[in-house]
């Protein structure tokens, strides 16, 4: 909830834009919220010029096509700390309303690329490529996540694409004793992230 001040501000400051009222039919179109508070905000998008190398740990989206998963990693990552997330062709708009709604403001504590291609940003990255594999890869645990990684993390059914899994330096799993046999690739994203922040501390 916003403080009076805090909600006078925001009243104050679209009152200096231009305010257009829509007929109930044409608002229903626009919104994608069911019970929203009967307004809508055009906001510019935010654009970041792509780094020339990347150090700091980072999150690459490898094909993520569900737009809830794109928002939940999103939100995961800026709450870890991560600064950057690289979005590969293929993955879900990350300014969607979809995504937005499911970021729940991380949008806005994040540096977002879309539409980059491995090779480009892999020779960028000054840091051990890490992706989670269910097979043969060492548990997460049992791994030294303490420094810079660049986390990939790949398409709901088809994984990590062929040139990222040849530019990997660390495959890890997730231990699952329950026998299930894989894991929602937003909690996988999640328990990883974590991991790493827990090994930092």
């Amino acid at each position: 909830m916003f403080t009076h001040e805090e909600a006078r501000d925001i009243v104050a400051r679209i009152e200096e834009k231009r305010v257009i009222m829509l007929p109930d039919a044409l608002f229903g179109q626009l919104s994608s919220v069911v019970h929203g508070v009967g307004m809508l905000l055009l906001v510019e998008k935010i654009d970041t010029a792509m780094p020339e190398r990347v150090n700091d740990s980072c999150v690459i989206l490898d094909g993520i096509q569900d737009a809830g998963n794109v928002g939940s990693i999103l939100r995961s990552a800026a709450a870890a700390g991560i600064k950057r997330v690289f979005c590969a062709p293929g993955t879900a708009y990350a300014w969607s309303s979809k995504v937005l709604r499911s970021g729940m403001g991380a949008h806005f504590l994040l540096d977002i690329f879309e539409n980059v291609a491995a090779d480009g940003l892999i020779a960028r990255l000054d840091m051990p490529v890490t992706i989670t594999d269910s097979h043969g890869a060492t548990a997460i645990y049992d791994c030294n996540l303490s420094g810079a990684l660049a986390w990939v993390f790949g398409n709901e059914s088809a994984g990590v694409s062929q040139l990222w899994r040849g530019a990997v330096t660390h495959r890890v799993t997730i231990p699952q004793p329950g026998g299930i046999e894989s894991l929602n690739v937003a909690a996988a994203a999640a328990i990883c992230l974590f991991e790493q922040c827990r090994q930092q501390r």
